[in-house]
């Protein structure tokens, strides 16, 4: 007997309802799949209790992304509403830029350049090399490859922040950026 799988049973429940609108009830798993995806996924092999629980959490799923969906636009809604009073506002925060407390909600917005000294030579680097720094720090190589061709003793650096977080690191301002993180 095939029994569907967890996996199985999540797709399903992460999928909405095609046929879901406002004056018909979801529809059941019975009626959106046909015999042979029935089959195919092991749940004709349930029981009319795991089928009628199936079902209920597909609706409760459905009906959460339509609320989800409905907040959604009443929100959209009211910011059009709410921007359309407040041009004058808008428009002088978007010639000035955004302001120190509308940057501190982006992750890594407010983080400034690191300029130091690598400690030893650079002659290049790939995933998983590190690099101590004059100031105590030890960055590692996440993403990058580059063979420089030379080696430089104790070349100034730039640990440069990126969005959501991320730092690279810049040796040359020639040569592509080094994925990092820190690890001290």
């Amino acid at each position: 007997m095939v029994r569907p799988s967890i996996l199985t049973i999540a797709l399903f429940l992460s999928l909405p309802l095609a046929a879901n609108t406002a004056d018909q009830p979801p529809s059941n798993i019975e009626q959106r799949l046909s015999t042979e995806q029935m089959h195919a996924t092991g749940l004709d092999t349930l029981s009319p209790a795991q089928l009628a629980l199936l079902n209920r959490l597909l609706n409760e799923e459905a009906a959460k992304h339509e609320e989800a969906r409905a907040t959604a636009h009443a929100a959209k809604e009211t910011q059009s509403v709410a921007a359309t009073s407040t041009a004058a506002p808008v428009a002088a925060a978007a010639k000035t830029g955004p302001s120190e407390e509308q940057n501190s909600s982006f992750i890594g917005f407010n983080d400034k350049p690191i300029t130091s000294r690598v400690v030893g030579a650079v002659s290049g680097w790939s995933p998983g090399t590190e690099f101590k720094l004059e100031n105590g720090q030890t960055w590692k190589v996440l993403k990058g490859t580059v063979d420089m061709g030379k080696t430089l003793q104790a070349p100034e650096i730039q640990v440069i922040p990126g969005f959501a977080g991320r730092w690279f690191l810049q040796v040359d301002e020639n040569l592509p950026k080094a994925r990092v993180y820190r690890i001290d």
